[in-house]
């Protein structure tokens, strides 16, 4: 059986080459031949392979289809006797993809916009997603049980004489309204940052919930801390879930108690050591998200613009100074590298998390590879979602919405 991994190799499809388009429908062929997606992109497959023949050491393409199934060596396979479909929009570096796979689900779609986070999928998961979303052709997009969609944030021109979701014209969340429209998944699950809740004077949220009920769906919110779920993160972001017959049940999900980040720190490392000044104080208080702020680096005092006696405070409430101690948890990680870690006060000295540490507190598996490239990186870890919180909510799902459910054969709808 021929392995995904000489495959990968002798296509170069690591580096992609200004080729994702037809790797994407390369892979994804390789990865739904058994079912009726492969319709979708088996002609575009074959045309990539005919031009990259002359060069490849692998089956010429009459045997293409007899080459297959490959072993797909890599760290996430797509489950042998899937109970569920789903496609993963925005998908980012997996972190949907990784408890969906876990809990049962086949993946028959996916898009992500940017190169390196693509790059990073296709290395855990033996596809190069779909790029920009405004660009798709919806006829490529399988039917699906449940849609997965960590959407960017974005504020919607509303003229009030739109019908149905064409308000939402021109930002990303219209383009799956779209993919919705069409494919009707039995589940919606979104995620977003916590300040979804008052974007644009709590328009978005509203106008968003407002159109999935007009797409026919009941909807459910809530705001989840991956702090509940096993991760000494203070990250909250808010879930949104559709059905077409019920309402999700956010009460039934398990929680746990607020773990501690010196439990998942590295023994040994390559650490960062604050080497400057900085104040550690006395008395160190909880806080209710389970944050211990331990001190400060000793900057120099912002004076203008700063009201009379409060001085002091400009360096404390400036995030980059704050150090905060591991006997708590860690601050929400951020997408940009040169703020994307706070200093800890662990072992009676002060350093930055380092880039395994970052993936270990999102609840990312060993197992997942790293890219090289450390400042994509950070910026991928902090924009992806904290897996073991997904993880509950899809089994939730799976357990409230989508056991009475018949596997939507992934078939090719024109």
């Amino acid at each position: 059986m021929l392995k995904y991994s000489k495959i990968r190799k002798d296509l170069d499809i690591e580096n992609m080459n200004g080729n994702a388009e037809d790797l994407a429908f390369f892979t994804h062929y390789l990865q739904n031949h058994t079912n009726g997606v492969s319709k979708s992109f088996k002609k575009r497959a074959v045309e990539y392979y005919n031009q990259q023949n002359t060069n490849l050491s692998i089956a010429s393409e009459p045997e293409l289809q007899a080459m297959l199934p490959i072993k797909w060596d890599i760290p996430f396979p797509s489950p042998q006797k899937p109970e569920f479909t789903f496609i993963d929009l925005f998908a980012g570096i997996g972190g949907f993809r990784i408890p969906m796979q876990e809990i049962g689900g086949k993946c028959v779609f996916s898009s992500e916009f940017n190169y390196h986070a693509q790059r990073a999928y296709e290395l855990n998961f033996g596809e190069v997603p779909f790029g920009d979303i405004t660009k798709l052709d919806l006829n490529a997009v399988p039917k699906h049980n449940v849609l997965c969609a960590g959407f960017p944030c974005q504020p919607f021109s509303i003229s009030g004489k739109m019908k149905g979701f064409e308000d939402t014209r021109g930002t990303l969340i219209y383009h799956i309204f779209k993919i919705i429209e069409k494919r009707e998944p039995d589940v919606v699950l979104l995620e977003n940052v916590k300040h979804l809740l008052y974007h644009d004077k709590k328009r978005t949220l509203t106008t968003i919930i407002q159109h999935l009920e007009e797409l026919g769906y009941k909807v459910s919110k809530k705001v989840l801390n991956a702090s509940d779920f096993g991760l000494p993160q203070n990250r909250e972001r808010i879930i949104i879930v559709g059905h077409k017959n019920k309402k999700f049940d956010f009460s039934k999900l398990k929680t746990k108690s607020k773990p501690v980040l010196k439990s998942f720190l590295d023994k040994e490392n390559d650490f960062e050591f604050l080497n400057e000044p900085y104040t550690i104080l006395e008395e160190m208080k909880t806080q209710d998200s389970g944050l211990i702020f331990a001190g400060y680096r000793n900057k120099t005092i912002r004076k203008a613009g700063v009201r009379p006696n409060t001085e002091h405070l400009s360096r404390v409430h400036k995030q980059p100074n704050r150090i905060y101690s591991t006997d708590g948890v860690h601050p929400a990680l951020p997408s940009q590298e040169s703020s994307g870690r706070f200093w800890i006060y662990h072992e009676n000295e002060v350093r930055k998390l380092t880039i395994q540490e970052c993936y270990k507190i999102m609840g990312f598996p060993r197992k997942f590879k790293l890219i090289n490239n450390k400042s994509e990186l950070y910026r991928q870890v902090g924009n992806s979602v904290a897996v073991p919180m997904i993880k509950e909510v899809a089994s939730q799902i799976k357990e409230q919405l989508i056991t009475s459910i018949k596997i939507k054969d992934a078939e090719y709808i024109s």
